[in-house]
């Protein structure tokens, strides 16, 4: 260990605190909203700022539609669908920290379909961590939530909605705009997730939107704090050639959103969800550290 912290650590350790608080944050703010309306106003807010980020630091746009077009796909899904299925579920009562840990085994699933999908070899330590990571994720989806069995089973369709929609949406931008401009896309992205979540948000939230301080404090670090403050950490870590670091990050990001949901709210895990956690942890690792073929 450095004898003092580097900005690169400072900067890793302020993006896990502040990713870990975007399920907390989402739990705090929908009983005065529903879910949707609470994502689409986001989405404006955010697209708004990150677009004036944007131009003050004349990021490149795309230059082609169908550039464009791959941007607006990959933000539907990574932005809409899912933190749609992440709201959707917590607003229906899916913990915080279970949610956190479903969508949390992400780089698992995507290491696994990179090979069918992208025609990149899987490792025998990649294969393995797959199949920790899978176990964990039965173990964590067996902890009993306090809903009947058919909302139960309903409500947790909704992380794993959204865990499939990150891991395509991940899949497709590497695919087909690896090399997208954080700011500038994001922007692209944040828009296209909103014009998609504004008619959705009018047709299916019948939950009066109250504009409590409770949700106007989520909203502000939701939309602020949590899209600027993180993004700004993850720009200036892949700006000093961080992007391991990064992908290694973002497996302490689950534990992080329990121990959060536990101080705020009061949410406690059962064993199983616990030893669900620690699997997924060591199959997160294990497929993070897959070598030169990962």
């Amino acid at each position: 260990m450095p004898a003092r912290p580097t900005p690169e650590t400072a900067a890793g350790l302020g993006f896990v605190a502040l990713w870990g608080t975007g399920f907390v944050g989402a739990k705090y703010g929908l009983p005065w909203a529903g879910p949707f309306d609470f994502l689409a106003i986001r989405f404006v807010i955010v697209a708004g700022l990150i677009g004036v980020v944007a131009l003050a630091w004349r990021a490149p746009w795309p230059r082609d539609p169908w550039t464009w077009l791959h941007i607006a796909v990959a933000g539907l899904l990574l932005h809409g669908v899912y933190l749609g299925g992440v709201f959707a579920g917590i607003d229906a009562g899916v913990p915080a920290g279970i949610t956190a840990m479903i969508v949390g085994t992400q780089p698992v699933l995507t290491a696994f379909a990179v090979g069918p999908l992208l025609g990149e070899r899987l490792s025998r330590r990649q294969w393995t961590g797959f199949v920790l990571g899978f176990l964990g994720l039965l173990l964590v989806l067996g902890e009993r939530i306090n809903l009947p069995d058919s909302e139960g089973m309903g409500a947790l369709a909704c992380p794993l909605i959204a865990l499939l929609a990150i891991t395509g949406g991940t899949l497709y931008q590497k695919r087909f705009c690896p090399d997208l401009d954080l700011r500038s896309g994001t922007t692209i992205q944040y828009v296209a997730a909103a014009l998609a979540l504004v008619p959705v948000a009018l047709l299916f939230d019948d939950q009066p939107l109250q504009w409590t301080g409770e949700f106007i404090f989520a909203l502000t670090w939701l939309s602020v704090v949590l899209s600027l403050g993180a993004i700004s950490l993850l720009f200036f870590l892949l700006r000093r050639g961080q992007a391991s670091r990064v992908t290694s990050l973002f497996y302490l990001v689950p534990p992080t959103a329990a121990g959060y949901a536990w101080l705020l709210f009061g949410e406690t895990l059962g064993p199983m969800a616990l030893v669900g956690m620690a699997v997924i942890m060591v199959g997160l690792a294990l497929v993070n550290r897959a070598g030169p073929a990962a």
